[in-house]
């Protein structure tokens, strides 16, 4: 799978990477120790293929939903209901040691693995199917189940 398109020179992809990278380092997450229940947002994809051709994007153009919430105890991630996506996939294996969640599963042909720093709420994920692979570092900040009572 060849994306046609991204022939810029090469100083423009590597402003574009650090200008994306340096932001990641601005984004403001929450701590989520003891959270079981948040909403995560990606910030910055990475889509790569087996040719060895890598392109930056933004999430939402390589079909990552804007906010995904995450539910531990449930072990499923979801879109919102304000998205109007309905999408749903199971979270097959999870854990929480030495700070972090980290958390994996298989849906439809693709594997998908976070990891997130619970103190300070930043994720970092990766996906895979058969010749492609997507990096993506976000930000998550905890569902608080009183507000949420609230606004229903």
């Amino acid at each position: 799978m060849r994306r046609k398109g991204y022939s810029s020179p090469w100083w423009v992809a590597a402003l574009i990477v650090v200008a994306m990278a340096l932001s990641i380092r601005l984004v403001s997450a929450d701590d989520l120790t003891g959270a079981d229940r948040f909403l995560c947002t990606p910030i910055q994809a990475t889509l790569c293929v087996e040719d060895g051709e890598c392109a930056v994007d933004l999430p939402w153009n390589v079909n990552i939903p804007q906010f995904i919430e995450v539910d531990l105890e449930a072990k499923r991630l979801a879109t919102t209901a304000a998205s109007g996506e309905n999408r749903a996939t199971p979270i097959e294996h999870l854990r929480r040691e030495d700070g972090n969640i980290v958390f994996h599963g298989f849906e439809m042909g693709r594997a998908f693995s976070w990891v997130i720093d619970e103190a300070t709420g930043r994720v970092t994920a990766a996906i895979a199917t058969d010749g492609i692979s997507v990096a993506i570092f976000g930000a998550c900040t905890p569902i608080d189940a009183d507000k949420e009572e609230v606004a229903q």
